[in-house]
């Protein structure tokens, strides 16, 4: 009878450590993993809701960096990570993209992670050189085809890529992908005038368009970008049924105490409906959203399912 008191003494002690550890979470440093080099649209946003996070709950928030290999690196980094809500990842379209088109993915995203919070969504952008004798979307079309494979295009990540590659597949031409570690890099080849194009998220892209160092032909997203309100659609520019709009979330690593998840999700949908918070991020050229942990997961099962599709159909795969 005393040995069966002491187990149940000792079960009720780990239940009681157990839950008064989720009710005290943050009780140290988070790591969030970003899947991007410093400076990228993700890295950005990132860097902002750390930053709130921190402010909310008296303990750092720190943003890691893992780019390459289109943000897998990060993502197995944390579907490796403890479940205890202090490694978490902050990650884009990529959770959606990605097993669409590696043959072989490490990870389950659906499987693998919980779900918190998307926190906005983006546009691409299709940008070149000023060199390049094309403003618009159809004289590059034009472009292209009048001199086939001669022309390159950079993308910092497979969702990038994806994107050209789609738009090569419904234009009819041949442009050659060079692979860069992110957005960063990919536009400051462009910049160099290394490769002529780029398909990027709009964020870092910004700034480079205004001053007129790269030339924007088109946003990727079914309407105009708030930063860029200037810039036609894709679809505004003669390519049809074309609409693929970048997002960023945050994530952790699956079997996360549901408590930890719920905090996690209503301090960050909280965060994105501060209108100083939303200001800063439409001024970055993303669109704030701040949705549930269920619709994320909604969001994920849906794209997961349209991206491999068109993968197939298009017979995009990852180099």
């Amino acid at each position: 009878m005393k040995n069966v008191f002491l187990a149940l003494l000792a079960a009720s002690a780990l239940f009681t450590g157990a839950a008064f550890g989720q009710a005290d979470y943050p009780a140290k440093p988070i790591r969030m993993v970003v899947g991007f080099p410093p400076g990228g649209g993700n890295d950005i946003i990132a860097r902002l809701l750390g930053a709130r996070l921190q402010e909310a709950w008296g303990q750092s928030v720190v943003i890691d960096n893992r780019p390459g290999a289109n943000s897998n690196i990060a993502i197995e980094i944390v579907a490796k990570a403890p479940s205890d809500g202090y490694t978490l990842l902050f990650n884009a379209a990529g959770m959606v993209i990605n097993p669409a088109m590696y043959e072989s993915f490490p990870v389950d995203t659906i499987r693998d992670f919980e779900p918190i919070s998307q926190v906005a969504t983006f546009p691409f952008v299709l940008a070149v050189h000023p060199s390049v004798p094309a403003h618009t979307v159809k004289e590059l079309i034009a472009l292209a085809k009048s001199q086939p494979g001669k022309l390159n295009y950079a993308a910092g990540a497979a969702a990038f890529q994806f994107a050209f590659e789609l738009f090569k597949q419904q234009a009819g031409i041949d442009i050659n992908h060079i692979p860069y570690k992110g957005s960063v890099q990919a536009i400051s080849a462009v910049l160099a005038n290394d490769v002529q194009a780029t398909i990027v998220d709009s964020l870092p892209a910004t700034a480079h368009i205004k001053s007129g160092r790269l030339r924007a032909l088109a946003v990727t997203s079914g309407k105009r970008a708030s930063a860029l309100p200037d810039v036609p659609t894709m679809m505004e520019a003669g390519v049809a049924d074309y609409d693929i709009t970048g997002w960023a979330g945050l994530f952790a690593p699956a079997g996360t105490p549901k408590p930890i998840v719920s905090k996690l999700m209503q301090q960050t949908m909280k965060t994105v409906q501060m209108p100083d918070f939303r200001a800063k991020l439409l001024a970055v050229g993303s669109e704030p959203v701040g949705g549930t942990a269920d619709e994320l997961a909604a969001i994920m099962k849906v794209q997961i399912q349209k991206f491999k599709a068109v993968a197939k159909t298009a017979n995009i795969k990852a180099q």
